[in-house]
């Protein structure tokens, strides 16, 4: 018969975090939202910038590093949930600077340069989320899991 004062037993592949491991998680994952929304208003105004020929350089540049931070983003993590997150602050910002009004677009035009942003941007989100790994996470490195493949 088990001690009622004593505290229950832990699964053997689950480990005990505190709360310096959990505020530490939340304020990375809180940054990498920030660092999504700081680069969804930084290219949204500057994604038309410059040009080479017909090409907009500048969009270009700007989906790269959105693919670039994302995928980093979830390799550093080691958990989908990474690219996740940077991707919804950047998603949070640039849908609403799609809208027109009566007055004209908000900050993305309707060019070649802001549907490339857009559309590279969305597919760029995507293959990040992708490849992110899917194992394991530095968050939660005491749950393993079940059929670990």
């Amino acid at each position: 018969m088990e001690d009622p004062s004593l505290p229950a037993t832990q699964p053997p592949d689950v480990e005990q975090r505190g709360r310096g491991a959990s505020a530490l998680g939340g304020a990375a994952y809180g940054m990498l939202f920030m660092l999504g929304v700081v680069m969804g208003i930084v290219g949204g105004f500057t994604q038309a910038a410059w040009e080479v020929g017909p090409v907009p350089a500048s969009a270009v540049a700007w989906v790269l590093a959105l693919f670039a931070v994302c995928l980093g983003a979830g390799r550093l993590l080691r958990a989908k949930t990474g690219a996740v997150v940077a991707a919804a602050g950047w998603l949070l910002v640039s849908m609403p600077f799609t809208m027109e009004l009566s007055q004209g677009d908000i900050v993305i035009a309707q060019a070649a340069a802001g549907y490339v942003y857009l559309y590279g941007g969305m597919a760029a989100l995507v293959a990040a989320i992708l490849l992110a790994p899917s194992s394991g996470s530095w968050l939660l490195h005491g749950h393993l899991p079940r059929n670990p493949t």
